[in-house]
């Protein structure tokens, strides 16, 4: 007696009939499709056993249906991308949703290296130096007028020159008697201290820090001895050739304030009316 062949869901014999195997089971080729079939995304009909099924990120295709959703072409055995569910060929992403270049406005192509600056690209041959021509690369460059310029062709065409060192302010920079400075160069003549941000005087056209200027030039107070500056609204009295600071013009006897009241001398020392009567 021959052994029976059926299939393993309808048990109708398979002798003589096309069948499928899964998992050592076989199956009738209706009961396979029926059970095991994926579903096409795209006709939404079974991917039946005779067809080739394709697949991506768990979603299925007839071959004849796995296509660009713009442009219908087949994307088998073709680069594809994938933009909210649908798959697009990589001719209409790019022109959909890859970047322009700003030189030549065609389309930089996804996996070609491109340069980006406040949100405009270039590809890598179009980022040029404005008067130069020459690719910039990953060099420094410097905008101008929507035109982007190597350095040294910035510094050739617009950059002033620092009146110390002589060479070319790109970035910052002091303006001092109409002239450009570097921050760096523009210094205390006496102690070199950078004078950019802090108050500064001149003599001889020579600039100083406060402190340089005082201790060279200022007048010494009679009182405390330290310099008068006489800058920022500083208020002194002068007397004789003699200068003290409003806060140091006190009656040496009894100290009281003489800042706008009579006083009488004694050699170096300088009193009130009160503790002078006697002299």
């Amino acid at each position: 007696m021959t052994e029976r062949f059926d299939c393993h869901y309808c048990k109708e014999s398979l002798f003589g009939k096309k069948y499928i195997l899964r998992e050592d089971s076989p199956y009738c080729v209706k009961c396979y499709e029926n059970l095991y079939s994926n579903t096409c995304e795209e006709c939404k009909k079974p991917i039946g056993a005779d067809c080739k099924d394709l697949s991506y990120k768990e979603r299925h295709w007839h071959e004849t249906c796995f296509h660009c959703f713009q442009c219908k072409n087949s994307l088998v055995d073709k680069p594809f991308a994938a933009k909210e569910e649908h798959l697009l060929c990589t001719e209409c992403y790019s022109n959909e949703y890859s970047s322009k270049c700003n030189e030549c406005k065609k389309t930089i192509m996804p996996g070609t290296r491109k340069m980006e600056y406040k949100g405009n690209s270039w590809h890598e041959t179009c980022f040029i130096c404005y008067r130069c021509q020459q690719p910039i690369g990953t060099k420094s460059f410097i905008p101008k007028d929507n035109q982007n310029f190597c350095v040294p062709c910035y510094e050739k065409q617009f950059a002033m020159q620092c009146v110390q060192c002589k060479k070319a302010i790109t970035t910052g920079g002091v303006t001092y008697r109409e002239q450009p400075w570097h921050k760096e160069c523009f210094v205390c003549t006496g102690c070199k201290t950078q004078l950019s941000g802090q108050r500064f005087t001149s003599r001889d056209e020579f600039a100083y820090c406060l402190n340089c200027f005082c201790n060279l030039y200022a007048k010494k107070c009679a009182g405390c001895t330290n310099p008068i500056s006489g800058l920022g609204g500083t208020k002194y009295i002068s007397f004789e050739e003699r200068q003290w600071h409003n806060d140091c013009f006190n009656c040496k006897k009894c100290s009281l304030s003489l800042v706008g009241r009579g006083f009488l001398t004694e050699r170096d020392d300088i009193l009130c009316p009160e503790c002078g009567k006697d002299i």
